[in-house]
């Protein structure tokens, strides 16, 4: 990828990440309440991020919703629409993984009903082994 373009894709996600923050969703809202600051066992989690990848010699970003990057962990907040498309977060989930970056998922429902419990698998993961 020539350097115009790779500048024009990191200036397209850019402004998409910062779309999706000024249109946060509220669990998405309340899940920043909870992790910004490094309230989460001291690691610093970026919200709307994007990650860049090339498998096909095409590169493209992902944006995630929440990224501690000295863990290598994204947290996806997952609202209706995921429920129609399984397969194309599963093939994302997959190149992420591929990256040696994981990925787990929440649904909004779970961050609004019971965020504490959404915290402690969040600590888990935090303290598991990374991806090889």
């Amino acid at each position: 990828m020539s350097l115009n373009k790779k500048h024009e894709l990191m200036q397209i996600a850019k402004t998409v990440s910062r779309e999706l923050r000024i249109n946060s969703t509220e669990a998405e809202k309340i899940f920043w309440a909870a992790a910004r600051n490094r309230k989460i066992l001291n690691k610093k989690f970026f919200r709307q991020y994007p990650i860049f990848y090339d498998l096909t010699g095409s590169e493209s970003f992902f944006i995630a919703d929440f990224f501690c990057f000295e863990e290598k962990l994204i947290i996806e907040i997952d609202g209706k629409i995921h429920e129609y498309q399984l397969k194309k977060d599963t093939a994302r989930t997959d190149i992420l993984n591929s990256l040696g970056i994981k990925v787990i998922r929440f649904k909004n429902e779970m961050i609004k009903r019971n965020l504490a419990g959404v915290l402690e698998i969040v600590k888990e993961n935090l303290t598991r082994p990374k991806l090889s």
